[in-house]
């Protein structure tokens, strides 16, 4: 029985990053393996005590001499203190700033052979890779971790070809718990939001530019003149006050709910008959798999991640970026045929299970945790059903 004691640093608030780590730590702890949440503030995802996780918690000093909060240091001083007090094997940081510079810091502190393994989620290469004054210090964290990770194909080509990376990169995709993610009886909800003979369409962002959510109002509105449906608006975010504007102003107020924040995301997605992702850019697209999982197809943009989870034709449908009328066109030939809804909705389910399970990716860690330690053996306790 191989325990391992692994420091877990990630973004603990709302965002892909940050639940893929929390989910991860959560697994690894079933497992039988100590995890160690060293975070700003407890994972939303973590929720209430839980065997063999902990967490501790990163303080900023507000010295008089430093204009900002010196949060970098201090978090690479706090994860140095907690590798020396619990003796950690490895850290395994989400995202190459800061938290891969961190971990590169503390263990130049500890001045042992403890590992660092960095999986990179995409907002850290496209754009802040992007920033001349960032691309050194990111290439740092990157080449001087023991191993690297990241969501799809498309984010190590981009990453390659954005900082010049050479060393290997490990494809780990995201993944969904099956015990979360499946398909909820909502039927008495579903009532609330929609007459029978309607279709529910559903978008899920943080409402940024790049999520393109103006497009996502444009598609509902051209299949809202082929069929009877809903859109539902799930987030918050800085374009939000655009939409509601631009919906208001093509008269479509009574057909669109905004949702607003929602933490119960399996039973929100089991409403939709349809997710729409039309995305600029999308290194993985964790939404449509969470969707996938609960037996939603979607209809998304040919951008980054997305054709390597959306499969064209059998679990939802792929349209170049900002080509709306295909969309739309896909969405109105799929929700008009109930016999090809239901194949989609079966091919979602068994390719979620299939290869984006808890237990495939999980495992595909654990052998890079154990590579990196130099160690053969894989694996303790089996993840409960």
């Amino acid at each position: 029985m191989d325990r391992l004691k692994i420091g877990i640093t990630c973004y603990p608030s709302l965002g892909g990053s940050g639940v893929v780590a929390t989910e991860l730590g959560k697994l690894l702890a079933e497992k039988g393996h100590e995890v160690h949440f060293i975070t700003h503030s407890i994972p939303f995802r973590l929720g209430t005590f839980q065997k063999n996780i902990f967490y501790h918690e990163v303080e900023v000093n507000d010295y008089y001499v430093f204009r900002y909060p010196p949060y970098d240091l201090a978090l690479a001083t706090k994860m140095a203190q907690v590798a020396k007090m619990v003796g950690l094997d490895l850290f395994h940081v989400h995202y190459a700033v800061p938290h891969a510079v961190c971990a590169y810091l503390a263990k130049q502190m500890l001045g042992n052979d403890i590992k660092v393994v960095t999986t990179l989620h995409g907002t850290d290469i496209t754009v802040l890779g992007q920033d001349e004054s960032l691309k050194d210090l990111i290439r740092l964290g990157i080449n001087e971790s023991d191993a690297v990770t990241a969501v799809s194909q498309d984010l190590i080509k981009e990453t390659r070809k954005v900082l010049d990376i050479t060393r290997d990169i490990d494809l780990t995709y995201n993944f969904v718990d099956k015990r979360v993610y499946y398909p909820r009886d909502v039927t008495d909800l579903r009532e609330d939001f929609a007459a029978p003979d309607e279709k529910i369409l559903m978008h899920i962002s943080n409402f940024r530019p790049v999520k393109r959510v103006s497009d996502v109002v444009d598609i509902f509105a051209k299949v809202n003149q082929e069929l009877p449906s809903r859109l539902l608006l799930v987030g918050e975010g800085p374009e939000l006050p655009k939409i509601q504007a631009k919906i208001c102003e093509m008269g479509l107020e009574d057909k669109v709910r905004f949702l607003g924040k929602q933490d119960e995301i399996a039973q929100v997605i089991s409403l939709a008959d349809l997710l729409l992702l039309p995305s600029e850019k999308e290194s993985f697209g964790l939404v449509a798999l969470e969707a996938m999982a609960c037996g939603v197809p979607t209809i998304g943009s040919e951008a980054g991640g997305i054709p390597e989870l959306i499969q064209h034709g059998k679990t939802g449908f792929l349209a170049p970026i900002g080509d709306t009328a295909a969309m739309a066109k896909y969405a109105v030939k799929l929700l008009s045929d109930s016999r090809m809804e239901e194949q989609f909705r079966q091919a979602c389910l068994e390719r979620s299970c299939n290869d984006f399970s808890r237990d495939v990716i999980t495992n595909q860690y654990e052998d890079i945790y154990y590579r990196v330690l130099g160690r053969k053996v894989r694996g303790l306790d089996t993840i409960q059903s």
